[in-house]
């Protein structure tokens, strides 16, 4: 019965994509760069390493993870534990923000909201939290993504336990109890062709991908090694992001400010390779988008901006911050490329990884707008101390 019953009007205009697609803007700004003669080697050298050096990795990350996911109980043995204290919903939920993704903070914030979880817990899982930035600087970074995600957990905990303390653990609890609950997996849109065909992309591609790109890091001239001209991977590494780019652009319009800097929402049904596809391709237009930034601002300026930003290296924690208060992961996805480029330092990475709470706040706004807004500035705070005390100590 239940796959009988049709969508509304308006999510079906959702999934629907058409020429005026927002989204196509970056596709058509690509191609159009690839071009003009001045900016073609550029593009083509920023998409090749977008691809091979990121979207290769955070896939391989995804599918990984998704497959581990996907294998777990869904039993929920922790209920009896964390009915007991709020000092086990704490942790639970700083846990749960330390997973990849905004799938473990929705979690947190939904039991927030049916009165399971302490305000607390919500302060921990958006400390805690990176979003799909996690994603990234994992792949891009291993033992930086484990530090930042583990310094994020235990300023996450250490939050959550001193909030409840001082408030307790019914402070700014809504009313509402029942009520629909906003999530990554709300909308029907495992059956799109463009979803399908994203899919199929990263099924065939990761494999081979994967291959090329580690023997890339292990700096092994791959167009000798293979017998190809050179700049011929360049190419071939520029073309597939640029497929990936376009599929990830027609498959949903850009509506709002959420569906512009969030991860595109994912059904039950969708296949482990078209989960892994939305989150890689929303990841890797990000990357592309600030490494262009950054790459054509200095080509066309002929400012360093990594020295720009060293005159002004005071204030760049304090602006990682801020830019962890906006709602969503792309803005967050911007910072982490900044840092993997070497444009800013490390504390501003931190500072903007605790502060962020990726897509998990839109469905707290939606459900618990006054919680939302005083946890986020609860986990500002640690945001600040923590940035600043790396920069003076280590910086």
């Amino acid at each position: 019965m239940a796959s009988q019953i049709k969508q509304p009007s308006h999510l079906q205009e959702h999934t629907k994509w058409r020429l005026t697609n927002k989204r196509l803007i970056l596709p058509i700004v690509l191609l159009a760069l690839l071009t003009v003669t001045n900016t073609r080697e550029i593009t083509i050298s920023v998409l090749s390493d977008a691809f091979w050096q990121v979207a290769t990795y955070v896939a391989a990350t995804l599918a990984i993870y998704h497959a581990i996911s996907s294998r777990l109980s869904n039993t929920n043995k922790l209920t009896g534990l964390l009915n007991k204290s709020t000092y086990f919903q704490v942790l639970f939920s700083a846990s749960m923000g330390a997973l990849p993704g905004c799938g473990g903070a929705i979690v947190v914030i939904t039991q927030y909201v049916k009165g399971r979880l302490s305000f607390g817990s919500v302060v921990a899982v958006l400390t805690a939290t990176m979003g799909d930035a996690a994603f990234l600087l994992l792949a891009a970074q291993p033992k930086t993504g484990l530090l930042v995600i583990s310094v994020g957990f235990v300023v996450g905990l250490l939050s959550g336990w001193t909030v409840d303390a001082i408030h307790g653990e019914h402070f700014m609890r809504p009313a509402i109890k029942d009520a629909p609950i906003p999530s990554c997996t709300n909308k029907k849109e495992a059956h799109q062709p463009p979803l399908k065909l994203q899919g199929h992309f990263w099924k065939w591609m990761l494999l081979p991908a994967s291959v090329i790109a580690i023997m890339g890091s292990f700096q092994i001239n791959i167009d000798h090694f293979f017998h190809l001209e050179k700049g011929t991977i360049n190419i071939i590494g520029a073309a597939a992001a640029i497929v990936s780019i376009i599929l990830w652009a027609i498959s949903r319009d850009i509506t709002d400010y959420e569906s512009a800097v969030s991860e595109d929402p994912k059904e039950q049904a969708n296949t482990l390779f078209q989960r892994v596809a939305q989150d890689t391709n929303f990841v890797t237009s990000w990357v592309i988008c600030a490494f262009l930034l950054f790459e054509l601002t200095m080509y066309w300026t002929g400012i360093n901006l990594a020295s720009a930003f060293t005159e002004w290296s005071a204030y760049i924690p304090l602006m990682g911050v801020v830019i962890g208060l906006l709602p969503g992961c792309g803005p967050q996805i911007l910072v982490t490329s900044l840092y993997i480029s070497g444009a800013v330092p490390l504390s501003a990475q931190l500072g903007n990884s605790i502060s962020n709470d990726g897509d998990a706040l839109f469905p707290a706004i939606v459900l618990a707008p006054k919680a939302a807004l005083m946890a986020t500035i609860y986990s500002s705070i640690p945001a600040v101390i923590v940035a600043y005390g790396y920069y003076y100590l280590f910086e």
